[in-house]
């Protein structure tokens, strides 16, 4: 049954005879074909009609066509499904999703650039017509003079479909066009506009037309499930049954009250509660539906027809209309549409205790996997359904919209993973198809579109991993790299939103996104070791992948570790530096920019060997020679000898530092420098300038009374950047806070509490007492409570953590400017090479420092022998004594055998250990001695170990006397 009202139309639209047409209230009139109209519209020009998939259209009156004109079956080959009438014409869909343009002299034809694409709806504006297939994509045609078709902004316009690539990836429910602009909604509930905007029809908040679709905000989170677009206003229906719209309001057609314009969405209040099942809007006015009630609701302006005469009406609130009683218990509404100045109900008759309305139409709906799909390709019999099932596969996996609405969850507004991963594992069934899905797969990540809008879009990059998780290690890495090249290429604003998400992941998913791309990169590094070339540009994407998600990590303050990030093929890649230069080289740098993903050793390794490269790289340095970088001083007197050396400004830094001390023999092959710093690291912790102080942690920070010895924080910074750059330890045990700040990191309360543990307690809690208890607690220092009062008057618990953050930023930044600006200058001076940047603070530290932890099993693990073996009695009872000394003692034997007590980065195994039988006649009288240089201890053949015990022991508490080289 067809129910109309509005302007005068010839009678029963000849679909039946004048009589047969009924008359109620409000000019409501309404007609019962022989043959049931299955879809129909109404546009400025035309009314059109589908009939047992045959269209007969009707040339409506206008300002230039005086009277109705005569229905006319269009003789068209295939029987069509929908029609959408616009300004001028029509669009039809025919049952295979082919479509037919109608222009005014109602001559059909197949539309252009949509050959073998299969359209699912279609949507027609004044000038302009929008189509969506099948697999998820918007095709537009037609003028483009306010941005309509949602390309760029010269584009003049098409008479053919074009793609609007900007959607790709968005699983989309339903499209609209209204005069000049056009709407889209995806499964999710997001929308999208684009077009005209004169009157805010957008709903963006402004008057400014947009050439490309653009998310409407304002509509976020209102589960919004239909739109539909008038002639310069929309209007949308959210879950539940709430209206909301906006643009012009001049005719009433928001149904506000007023007839004010409106730019943002807006609630239709008259209409709050009623659950509205349907809306839609014409020219100038809107109507919509209530399912429970039966009722249709009209508020605009419309012509109120009456045989022989019309009435114009406008109302700003929703109008009732009144229905038969045989409507309400015979049918349903299926179908509202408005018109220039027309309304029309179309009502099905209801099935059972079901309306047709109720039952979803899966042909209107783009394709999406299920599980009854999956489960026919997995048991696939033969090559004919191979046939089938191969297209099928090219269809759902080649569409990012596709899989994207392919794995929501029941509401529609997230991803469901376990869906997801229900569906890859059973695809791995059958080998063949899941090589297809991955071959299919591969070619759409590549064709993605590097500036998609809005966030559904992005969620591709989500299910994809989950993918590559479960298929072969070829498949793997090819798919891996696919995917990165296309994050990479992503704007700016889609890397934001892709970030934003992965720090919202579950630890489980996060850390398999981690995996998936350290194994790729683990495998071209070995790849890479192994001679293969030409595959750095692959492992740099990778790298940067990893990158992005490492500080997503780290922002986020996700519990995901830094060793889940470190790849140890590096350390084997490391390894072959030396016969493979060229591709190494490469490599290095390469990974020397991506520091999280190697441990600390093989950190200081790529270092070590950059710098001398990068040293090497230098055109005419300046002239160097052996005595120019050769400091010889007394040992009564290093720092003072120091300090005068370096004030003299004629060290190169760039070049090794030699040390000599006067009265001795010896040359420096790096064990007489490694005793230098450890022995310069003394005097400096008794420096009379007092530029260091020692807190109550045992650990050394700026003295912040010091404002006047700016020279002296220099140069403490330029001998902890030489002993850096030389790979010498400072004996000087500096908080972390030094380091982060050398880093551009801040210090926080925890650094304080390293450094001054009462203090950083006692601010603790200060955050964690009630009010009336925290003035009690305030018996910090006098001075910096002065420095913040200002900032905190009152202490509620924002300002309590304000104090806190103050306080903490004073001892570290504030209270030690100047001195910390003069250590970093002197620092940077002393290592040129600022490839140290690329370590953690706690590695820099370390680096620094020397590693805390003495794993002394290690040192006797990674020892080597020389005319003596690992089993002679000597060796042993050697051992037995060493694991006997006390803990200051066997530092003590550090001393002794490399001129510092400090562990390598990396432990024991990367210093090298070599105990060489000494077998003289004299042995019991002779003390054992070691080459610092070269890490090698001479051992004279005791008769027993007890005279080994008593010569050790000596030897490393005497050793300024012995073991010089």
């Amino acid at each position: 049954m067809l129910c109309f009202w509005g302007a005068q139309v010839r009678e029963g639209f000849e679909l039946v005879k004048p009589d047969q047409v009924k008359h109620g209230k409000c000019g409501l009139r309404s007609l019962c074909p022989r043959t049931a109209v299955q879809d129909m519209s109404a546009g400025r020009s035309f009314a059109g009609f589908i009939q047992d998939g045959k269209v007969s259209v009707l040339r409506l009156r206008s300002e230039d066509y005086d009277h109705d004109g005569k229905l006319k079956q269009l003789q068209l080959k295939n029987k069509i499904r929908l029609i959408v009438c616009g300004g001028d014409g029509a669009v039809l869909l025919a049952n295979g999703g082919k479509v037919l343009i109608m222009d005014k002299s109602t001559v059909c034809k197949p539309l252009k650039g949509l050959e073998n694409r299969q359209v699912i709806q279609i949507a027609c504006g004044d000038h302009h017509s929008v189509a969506l297939t099948n697999d998820g994509q918007v095709f537009v045609w037609g003028e483009n003079s306010h941005g309509q078709l949602g390309s760029r902004k010269d584009h003049p316009g098409s008479p053919s479909a074009q793609h609007v690539q900007s959607l790709s990836g968005v699983p989309l429910a339903q499209i609209s066009a209204g005069g000049d602009h056009s709407f889209v909604l995806s499964l999710s509930g997001v929308v999208f506009g684009w077009g005209k905007n004169s009157a805010g029809q957008l709903g963006l908040g402004d008057t400014t037309d947009r050439h490309v679709p653009t998310v409407v905000n304002s509509l976020n989170q209102k589960k919004t499930v239909s739109i539909s677009c008038g002639g310069e206003h929309t209007a949308t229906l959210s879950k539940g049954g709430t209206v909301f719209t906006f643009g012009s309001g001049g005719c009433g057609q928001l149904g506000h009250k007023s007839f004010r314009d409106e730019h943002h969405p807006r609630v239709v209040a008259e209409l709050w509660g009623s659950e509205v099942s349907q809306v839609t809007c014409g020219r100038h006015h809107t109507l919509v539906s209530v399912a429970s009630s039966k009722l249709i609701y009209s508020f605009g302006c419309w012509i109120h027809g009456k045989r022989g005469n019309g009435k114009m009406i406008k109302k700003f609130v929703p109008f009732p209309y009144l229905l038969h009683t045989e409507y309400n218990h015979d049918y349903t509404i299926e179908k509202l549409v408005a018109g220039e100045n027309h309304s029309f109900a179309l009502f099905f008759k209801e099935l059972g205790n079901e309306s047709a309305m109720s039952k979803p139409n899966p042909s209107r709906g783009i394709v999406t996997l299920n599980e009854r799909m999956i489960d026919r390709w997995v048991s696939e019999r033969d090559s004919r359904d191979w046939v089938t099932i191969k297209r099928e596969i090219t269809k759902v996996f080649s569409s990012a919209a596709c899989l994207n609405g392919s794995f929501l969850k029941a509401s529609h507004d997230e991803l469901d993973f376990e869906l997801a991963e229900k569906a890859f594992s059973k695809l791995l069934g059958n080998e063949k198809v899941i090589s297809k899905v991955v071959k299919v797969v591969e070619q759409m990540l590549r064709s993605l579109n590097p500036n998609p809008v809005g966030e559904e879009s992005l969620r591709i990059y989500f299910l994809v991993p989950e993918l590559i998780r479960r298929i072969q290690k070829q498949q793997r890495t090819e798919l891996t790299e696919a995917l990165a090249s296309k994050i990479l290429q992503l704007d700016p604003d889609s890397h934001k939103v892709l970030e934003k998400y992965w720090s919202k992941l579950p630890d489980d998913r996060l850390k398999s996104l981690v995996k998936i791309f350290r194994k790729a990169s683990a495998k071209l590094i070995g790849q890479i070791s192994r001679g293969k070339i030409n595959q750095d540009i692959h492992l740099e994407k990778f790298l940067k992948i990893l990158q992005m998600i490492y500080k997503v990590c780290c922002s986020a303050n996700r519990d995901i570790p830094n060793r889940d990030f470190i790849i140890h093929e590096i350390s084997d890649l490391l390894d072959t530096v030396r016969t493979k230069v060229i591709v190494n080289s490469r490599t290095i740098k390469i990974l020397f920019k991506f520091s999280f993903a190697a441990d600390t050793a093989s950190k200081w390794r790529m270092f070590r060997y950059l710098r001398n490269e990068w040293i090497q790289s230098i055109p005419d340095l300046f002239i160097y020679n052996d005595n120019t970088n050769m400091l010889r001083i007394n040992r009564e007197s290093l720092l003072m000898d120091t300090l005068e050396y370096l004030r003299q400004n004629i060290h190169s830094y760039f070049h090794r530092l030699e040390v000599v001390f006067i009265g001795e023999n010896g040359v420096d092959m790096r064990g007489l420098s490694a005793e230098f710093f450890s022995l310069l690291s003394q005097s400096l912790l008794k420096w009379e300038n007092k530029v260091l102080e020692v807190h109550e942690s045992s650990l050394v920070w700026f003295n912040p009374d010091d404002m006047q010895a700016n020279r002296d924080f220099y140069y403490l910074g330029v001998i902890c950047g030489m002993a850096l750059y030389n790979h010498h330890y400072i004996n000087i045990d500096f908080p972390l806070a030094l380091f982060k700040k050398l880093l551009q990191q801040s210090p926080t309360l925890n650094d304080l509490e390293e450094l001054s543990p009462v203090e950083a307690r006692s601010l603790k809690s200060l955050l964690e007492e009630d009010e009336d208890e925290v003035v009690d607690m305030l018996f910090l220092d006098f001075t910096v409570i002065q420095f913040l009062w200002f900032t905190c008057i009152t202490f509620h618990f924002i300002c309590r953590q304000k104090y806190v953050d103050l306080y903490v930023d004073f001892v570290f930044n504030k209270s030690v400017k100047s001195q910390f600006e003069h250590f970093s200058e002197g620092f940077s001076k002393a290592c040129p090479f600022d490839g140290w940047s690329m370590f953690h603070p706690e590695e820099l530290q370390e680096l620094l420092h020397g590693s805390p932890k003495y794993e002394w099993k290690e040192l006797q693990q990674c020892a080597s022998y020389e005319k003596c073996s690992a089993s002679d009695e000597l060796i042993k009872n050697f051992w037995t004594v060493f694991f006997e000394l006390s803990e200051e003692n066997k530092k003590k034997f550090l001393i002794f055998l490399y001129g510092m007590d400090r562990v390598p980065v990396g432990g024991f195994s990367n210093r090298s250990l070599k105990i060489v039988l000494s077998d003289c006649p004299d042995a019991d009288d002779r003390l054992p001695e070691a080459q610092t240089c070269f890490g090698i201890l001479i051992l004279p053949k005791y008769r027993d170990i007890n005279t080994l015990r008593d010569k050790l022991i000596h030897a490393i508490s005497f050793c300024e006397v012995f073991g010089r080289e």
